[in-house]
């Protein structure tokens, strides 16, 4: 129970107004809210109990309500819009805000809804396959930046028809050492869609504990290489500028034309359970997989070492076991999209605020971005969920706290607009 102070009626002037009135103790044990400025009737403040608990507040002591932190952390991590920006904005409007205090929000946010990132994380890590990968968070260092990374798992089963919702997990170091994916996946097992980047290869060696990691190869990567030396149509645009254009090698044109045969192929069975998938790969895929094979191999010999166009044919194969792994579960997509996708907010985010200010703020940047993410690839509108997550996640049971993750809110959003 709180109390709230009463206002003194107009035109008179308490006789104490220009002393400090002490508050009433609490009534009984109970707590109470002390009012305004000092001003009540004549006689002295009279304090009225009031039913309806003082709001939480997720910042201790704070002012900000969780209306304003969600619109602070979607229009910071969502719409890529830095606190220096946002000052200048709530400035113009009459709010002036300093930079240092809008930071001391978002990290107290971030603290608040670190319980439901741990429940994205849980999720994230039950799922038999996952997408992976990094990319470059400058981080301030003195009198220069180090080159941070901020690294993605995302849990993505709607291509095989799974029923799990997908979800997308962020983790900040301040390197691109191997052992961050291995700290990160510590407890996992399961297929795991990355690039050839050699930090993985930890995961993947025989005999890991608790189990087995395989490596699944993403054919766009593999295709990109090709298709960079095959740009027709780029070299028509630089030729038409009178600029210097690459050459064009056939070979290369060919190894994109049979790669898309199969991205044809994943089209039609996007979507459909895995043995459907598996099925349609062995009888559709897996021949131009055999001649893909057979014809790089006959291309490479006819290649110098060194040659670009050689360096991309190795790619593959030697990953040939990754790259094949799709005709052997129909789980596996052929590319890595999905982490790529989920990546893109960090790049372009990156354009507008530069640098992490320091450790903590990239940690905090992977929750966020964790939280976010997770919430537009349910299609849940970030800002109003956050906000409302923020109201209630103060006295929402910890059995229950599940029910605040977005493909669950959205749900019961439907159920209540129903």
């Amino acid at each position: 129970m709180t109390f709230a102070l009463l206002a003194p009626p107009v035109g008179l002037r308490p006789p104490y107004a220009t002393s400090r009135a002490k508050p009433a103790p609490p009534i009984n044990g109970s707590h109470y809210r002390k009012g305004g400025p000092c001003s009540a009737p004549i006689g002295g403040p009279v304090w009225t109990p009031i039913d309806t608990p003082a709001p939480f507040h997720v910042v201790p002591r704070g002012w900000a309500g969780p209306g304003f932190l969600a619109m602070l952390l979607f229009e910071k991590f969502g719409q890529h819009q830095p606190l220096n920006r946002q000052a200048e904005r709530f400035a113009r409007e009459g709010v002036p805000l300093s930079l240092s205090t809008l930071a001391d929000q978002v990290g107290a946010a971030s603290a608040a809804l670190m319980p439901l990132y741990r429940r994205i994380e849980a999720h994230v890590l039950a799922a038999e396959r996952l997408h992976g990968d990094d990319t470059t968070v400058p981080v301030l260092a003195k009198g220069k930046t180090d080159t941070g990374r901020l690294w993605v798992y995302v849990r993505d089963d709607a291509p095989f028809g799974g029923p799990a919702p997908p979800a997308a997990l962020f983790h900040y170091s301040r390197d691109r050492r191997g052992e961050h994916p291995r700290a990160h996946l510590v407890s996992w097992a399961g297929i795991l869609q990355a690039d050839a980047y050699g930090g993985y290869g930890e995961l993947y060696r025989d005999g890991r504990q608790p189990g087995p990691v395989f490596e699944a190869g993403c054919f766009a990567h593999a295709r990109r290489k090709f298709f960079e030396l095959a740009d027709v149509e780029g070299a028509v645009r630089k030729k038409s500028r009178g600029e210097r254009t690459e050459q064009i090698y056939p070979i290369a044109l060919e190894a994109v034309q049979r790669l898309d045969a199969l991205f044809d192929i994943e089209r039609r069975v996007n979507g459909l359970p895995s043995q459907e998938r598996l099925t349609a790969r062995q009888e559709h895929s897996a021949p131009l997989m055999a001649d893909l094979h057979a014809w790089l191999h006959a291309q490479l010999a006819r290649l110098s070492r060194n040659h670009d166009l050689a360096k991309a044919i190795n790619y593959m194969l030697r990953r040939w076991p990754a790259f094949a792994r799709f005709l052997e579960d129909g789980r596996v997509c052929i590319t890595n999209n999905a982490a790529e996708r989920a990546l893109r907010g960090v790049t372009l985010g990156r354009k507008s605020w530069l640098f992490c200010g320091s450790d903590r703020g990239g940690q905090r940047a992977a929750v966020m971005y964790s939280l976010i993410g997770t919430a537009k690839l349910n299609n849940v509108d970030p800002q109003a969920w956050l906000a409302d997550v923020l109201t209630r996640i103060a006295e929402q049971p910890v059995t229950r706290l599940d029910d605040l993750l977005a493909w669950n809110w959205r749900k019961s959003n439907t159920a209540l607009a129903a």
